[in-house]
């Protein structure tokens, strides 16, 4: 996906009502956690491992990489940037991400930063045989020819020449989130053990979402 950031600032770690954008000017006095009074800079934040403030970016993730970043008419090279985290693009070269940018103006025009990336986790060897496991099934499937296996999963019983077997109803275990692969049950019930149907998530009304151009 392509989207247009804004730069994450300290503020946006502060509720709403502690600060006011407009008012304040460059620094925000706040309340830290240990109960001391602090100055928020809008300019940048520094972390809780970082001796000095870092610019950065966030990105919805998580970040499988990242295709390109644009800044204007420039490409930014990768060593200028990493990410951190699922969704944080940190800027190395000294330079900082813009404050703000004209969301009116074209990608590659004067005044516009745009982020290209490509969202997903890193699959490890287990996860690589599984989905080969589970194509292989599925290729078999494709050529519609007896005794693939495929088409044997749609039968609970066979008898031939005096052999009796008896298979599991499908029905029952496409119900419990599995799919009769070995491979890949076993890495389902390893990376989800308690059969969610979806991963959990948590929305924040303080978080600022990067804008997605949508049309045209």
């Amino acid at each position: 996906m392509t989207v247009r950031p804004c730069r994450r600032a300290c503020l946006d770690l502060l509720p709403r009502y502690l600060v006011s954008w407009g008012t304040a000017g460059p620094w925000i006095p706040y309340i830290g956690t240990d109960g001391a009074w602090r100055n928020a800079s809008v300019c940048g934040c520094s972390g809780d491992c970082s001796c000095g403030e870092l610019c950065e970016i966030y990105l919805p993730g998580p970040v499988y990489d990242v295709v390109s970043v644009q800044e204007g008419a420039v490409v930014l090279p990768a060593t200028a940037y990493r990410v951190d985290n699922s969704g944080d693009l940190v800027r190395l070269d000294g330079a900082c991400w813009p404050s703000c940018q004209d969301m009116a103006a074209a990608i590659g025009e004067p005044d516009t930063l745009a982020v290209t990336y490509r969202t997903g986790l890193q699959l490890d060897e287990s996860a690589t045989a599984a989905v080969s496991e589970l194509t292989c099934h599925l290729l078999k499937g494709c050529g519609g020819s007896c005794g693939c296996a495929a088409a044997g999963r749609n039968v609970n019983k066979v008898t031939r020449q005096g052999l009796q077997l008896e298979m599991a109803d499908p029905t029952l275990i496409y119900s419990e989130g599995r799919t009769g692969l070995p491979l890949c049950d076993l890495w389902l019930a390893a990376v989800n053990p308690y059969r969610l149907t979806s991963a959990s998530r948590v929305y924040s009304p303080d978080l600022r979402r990067p804008r997605i151009q949508r049309a045209p």
